[in-house]
């Protein structure tokens, strides 16, 4: 295809820029539906944010829990724990990945479990035995010892929340000192929007599809950010490039610039994203088909999700809030008047060449045509006046310098 030509060879001439607006659609929709997810579902935190203890058993066919619809069954779970005045109790139905096995002490073969999410249980000496003891029996195990439990404090799970918070904050303040320093401010200003766009639409898919969010994806949403901030640098990188070259001769507007410069390095873009989601899909197929490796298909998962998002928000978000932030200054607003007019004169008055407008082939032959048809026949010859060959004017001979006789 041709579209696809031009863009390998970066001669892509896509109104990235001047459709903006769209591009701002897309981008609402999805942080309303982000925003919707955060505020609605909330994030599945684990209880690694949040403390409390974690409950797993292998589901039993013929159990209380199976006869039922999932609902019945986590409606069930949570009201079986009710006697214990845990709190807040969540349950949840979830199919074993290695498919159905028989533990060791097992009294079946099982692929789903039940996960059961309390609040921190301080008595680890009566309530947490009779906890088990509940959930075996509702699971259909004879030995409570099948129900594995994981417990973790209120306060390391604080700590590590304000851990992960305080690492965010300083990326992003890095982040700002570092383009303000190498580019300019304004710049910045769009890559921080760019980051804060891709944070919080990963952070709503989360919500939205009620994946658990664990320190594994804290780590990845932390490298996905500096992957969109190298794509976002490269773009800039670009325009400043092009800015230098042109930008500032009164010939284009510094969105023409920008968009100019973001068809150039849209293959890429294309091409780097594409190198990262290859690795990034065969880490995800490693971490969940083979190895069941919970930690890789959190890390993968994230990272996947924020690599789209990113290279999205480098292209259509940072790059035209970059645009419309520098077409306020008084330097490229009068460019743009300029070029409105057509007074293509440059900031010190010399006039500048206007840009050659593009023609067709066949515009170029008839144009080709008259001027053969005015200024001589089709074999080059000077055509003859209508009464007569045509008289050419010769330039008068020079005289000639007489040579002085040299005396004897």
């Amino acid at each position: 295809m041709p579209a696809l030509r031009d863009i390998a060879r970066g001669e892509a001439h896509f109104n990235i820029i001047g459709r903006f607006r769209m591009w701002a659609t897309i981008s609402g929709v999805v942080l309303i539906a982000s925003l919707g997810g955060l505020f609605g579902r909330h994030l599945n935190l684990s209880i690694d944010f949040k403390g409390g203890t974690s409950f797993t058993v292998p589901v039993c066919p013929g159990s209380a829990l199976t006869g039922v619809s999932s609902a019945k069954a986590v409606q069930d779970a949570q009201n079986a724990l009710s006697q214990y005045n845990l709190g807040d109790v969540r349950a949840q139905l979830q199919t074993n990945p290695t498919g159905a096995t028989q533990a060791e002490g097992s009294a079946c073969s099982s692929a789903t479990e039940l996960l059961m999410r309390t609040p921190h249980i301080k008595d680890q000496q009566i309530t947490l035995p009779a906890v088990q003891k509940t959930l075996a029996q509702l699971a259909g195990q004879t030995d409570q010892n099948q129900v594995s439990f994981t417990d973790v404090g209120p306060t390391w799970g604080k700590q590590i929340s304000n851990k992960a918070l305080r690492g965010l904050i300083v990326f992003l303040i890095l982040v700002t000192i570092y383009i303000s320093i190498r580019f300019e401010p304004k710049m910045a200003a769009g890559a921080i929007a760019a980051l804060f766009h891709d944070l919080l639409a990963t952070a709503g898919i989360y919500a939205l599809l009620g994946i658990a969010v664990t320190p594994a994806t804290v780590i990845a949403l932390l490298t996905l950010l500096g992957y969109s901030l190298y794509d976002t640098v490269v773009v800039f990188d670009k325009i400043r490039e092009n800015v230098g070259a042109s930008g500032s001769t009164g010939r284009q507007s510094y969105t023409d610039v920008v968009n100019d410069s973001v068809n150039k390095v849209l293959m890429r873009s294309i091409n780097t994203s594409l190198s990262t989601l290859l690795p990034i899909g065969a880490l995800l197929f490693v971490g969940v088909f083979l190895f069941h490796a919970t930690t890789l298909e959190d890390l993968a998962v994230a990272l996947f999700i924020g690599t789209i998002v990113g290279t999205y928000s480098s292209i259509f978000i940072a790059s035209p809030i970059l645009a419309a932030l520098k077409e306020r200054e008084p330097r490229y607003k009068a460019v743009r008047e300029r070029i409105a007019t057509g007074d293509f004169r440059g900031t010190a008055g010399r006039p500048v060449t206007r840009p050659a407008r593009q023609v067709s082939a066949a515009e170029y032959v008839a144009q080709a045509a008259t001027a053969v048809e005015e200024n001589g026949g089709a074999d080059g010859r000077p055509k003859q006046a209508p009464g007569g060959p045509m008289r050419v004017q010769r330039a008068a001979p020079k005289p000639r310098k007489k040579k002085k006789k040299k005396r004897r």
